[in-house]
């Protein structure tokens, strides 16, 4: 039976460095969302989403690195 619960925030929790990876990458992941919602973007605004989908990407590949460390909880 599979349990409905999100290995991530609950490391989020109990690991700080974690948590400050999994905050950093919710607050890109608001502003890309902010910048589609618009109807066009400016040419800067176009670079920021590109540097966001890096720096949301790299977050993803730290937490995941650091997940790893974690025996899977059943």
């Amino acid at each position: 039976m599979s349990s409905t619960r999100d290995p991530r925030a609950e490391l989020a929790q109990t690991d700080p460095e974690f948590g400050r990876l999994w905050q950093e990458h919710q607050a890109r992941e608001r502003r890309i969302e902010e910048l589609r919602a618009k109807g066009w973007l400016t040419t800067e605004e176009e670079q920021e989403e590109k540097r966001l989908k890096k720096e949301k990407l790299h977050l993803k590949d730290l937490m995941e690195a650091r997940m790893r460390k974690y025996p899977p909880q059943e």
